[in-house]
Order: structure tokens, then sequence, then C-alpha cells
């Protein structure tokens, strides 16, 4: 974990995830000097889909996939049910903001890592 971490809950099936992407890539290279981490959670059930994704759209930190699609666990136990879907967590994995649009998420990991 770092100072903040988002956990993003995507697929590469997902359209409006695939959009977003270039936002959070964004985030991730400014934010990540400064504490910034990010944890992916796909909902893909096709490996090679999923993997082709990741490197197309240049997602370069941490991911994971039980290639479950919906029944993904970590999914469930977030009570995920649509995609894209953001998690903020605090340097304790304390859940502080969830699916903020891309303005409002910056604005958020802006005024938390200026307080660190």
């Amino acid at each position: 974990m770092g100072k903040v971490t988002i956990i993003d809950f995507w697929a590469s099936w997902c359209g409006p995830c695939r959009a977003e992407n270039p936002n959070v890539v964004a985030l991730y290279n400014e934010f990540h000097p400064q504490g910034l981490n990010i944890i992916s959670v796909s909902l893909d059930n096709e490996k090679s889909k999923w993997t082709e994704a990741i490197a197309k759209d240049k997602l370069t930190w941490n991911h994971i996939s039980n290639l479950k699609k919906w029944d993904d666990p970590i999914a469930k136990m977030y009570q995920v049910d649509a995609i894209p879907a953001t998690f903020l967590l605090d340097e304790n994995g304390i859940i502080i903001a969830k699916n903020l649009s891309a303005n409002a998420l910056r604005t958020k990991i802006t005024s938390l890592l200026e307080n660190k």
C-alpha cells in the first residue's frame, strides 16, 4: 500500500473502463512518486484479452484477475455491481472515497498527498 491507493475494478471488454484508462495512467504517472499506488482488479474471464488490454493501455502498476468475471471474489468483497468502479484507500487501507470522476479523483488525491 502507498500513502494513497486506488483499487480500480475494470475489464478489457468494458468500453467506459477502457475510455477511463488514460486518465488513470496520467494520475499514476503524476502522483506515484508522491506515494500513489494502484491495484487493478479485472473482471475478465479470458487471460489473453486481459493482458493485451494491460499492454495496449500502458497500465504499468499491479494487476489481479481471478478470470471469473462477475464472480470475482474481490469484486464481491467490495460489492462491485458495475464497472468501472474505483475505491480510494488511505495508508491504513481504509476506504475514504469511491467512484469519483476523473477530476474529482485528481482533486482528492492532490489534497491527500499535499497533507502527507
